[in-house]
């Protein structure tokens, strides 16, 4: 089918493209340099040009804890207007189908855990990230509304913390896994981490994120979102004893409690998606950590060029 992937040049959404291309659909791939989904006009000049039949929404402005801290305007306006735009640019094409990469971060900071579809609206998220979760949360309104007034279909998924092969190393927006396998590949004897280690995180392989995505794509077509998730939680302290071990850093690591841990527990309850689509993860975090490692030592020098 003639699909667009937004975003189709970054982390996610070069791993949905590949996927997508050897599955022999036609992909149109929708990066930044080309179009800017939060200016109108080029929201509606992407669907112009490309005429998809299904579309995947996974471009978006965000980062870890201190990427948010620094940009909370940003991450909330830039998501909001990309979301809307590309949900509004879909009704007027009349395409067949939208998948929405939500986030996590949506959830409320105090949900119980692990957290489940009906708990999304009990409560607001975490601070830190909490105009980032808002504004993807507001995608799914409209969405769901969209689905009402005129028809159209679009499903919404709300993956756990993402990590595996090309994904963000920057020294100041990387998330959790990303920022420790740069830190702990660095040859310094000490690393600082933020916090006291003791928040807990649950971690999808992009991989396996990608099944869940493609799968939902293929067989799920109802309003409600759906967590993707593979159901094992850990604390940022032992993951970080982990990834030592899988990189072989033998130095010390330091946690600067004066800084934020962010929300205290993070996992997901991923039964929906099995039910409605037949989705399961596959990846053990340790292999999915040593394939990572492993693609981070072979690329590092072309990722350090990238943010010079």
């Amino acid at each position: 089918m003639k699909t667009v992937v937004t975003g189709g040049g970054g982390f996610l959404g070069s791993h949905v493209v590949e996927r997508l291309q050897n599955d022999g659909h036609d992909v149109f791939v929708a990066r930044r340099a080309d179009y800017d989904l939060t200016r109108e006009q080029d929201a509606a000049r992407l669907f112009a040009e490309a005429r998809p039949e299904v579309v995947f929404h996974l471009a978006a402005e965000v980062g870890g804890i201190g990427a948010n801290r620094a940009n909370p305007g940003r991450y909330w306006y830039a998501n909001l207007l990309m979301g809307a735009h590309v949900l509004e640019q879909a009704r007027q094409a009349n395409i067949d189908k939208l998948v929405l990469a939500g986030t996590v971060c949506a959830y409320p900071k105090f949900a119980p855990i692990p957290f489940r579809e009906d708990d999304l609206w009990n409560g607001y998220p975490e601070e830190t990230n909490a105009p980032y979760g808002v504004a993807k949360k507001s995608i799914l309104v409209g969405a769901q509304a969209y689905r009402e007034q005129y028809g159209l279909n679009s499903i919404f998924l709300l993956p756990a913390n993402l990590y595996g092969p090309r994904d963000n190393f920057h020294e100041t927006n990387a998330h959790v896994i990303a920022d420790l396998i740069r830190k702990m590949t660095a040859g310094d004897y000490e690393v600082v981490l933020w916090g006291d280690g003791s928040p807990t995180r649950e971690f999808l392989y992009v991989e396996d994120c990608v099944d869940g995505l493609v799968l939902a794509a293929e067989r799920y077509d109802g309003p409600e979102p759906v967590n993707l998730g593979a159901g094992k939680e850990i604390s940022i302290r032992e993951l970080a004893e982990l990834v030592a071990d899988v990189v072989g850093f033998q130095g010390k690591i330091v946690w600067d409690t004066s800084m934020p841990n962010g929300q205290p527990r993070r996992s997901v309850d991923a039964t929906c998606a099995r039910e409605l689509f037949g989705f399961e993860a596959r990846t053990p975090l340790r292999d999915g950590l040593e394939r990572t490692v492993g693609w981070y030592r072979e690329h590092a020098d072309a990722v350090a060029s990238a943010q010079a």
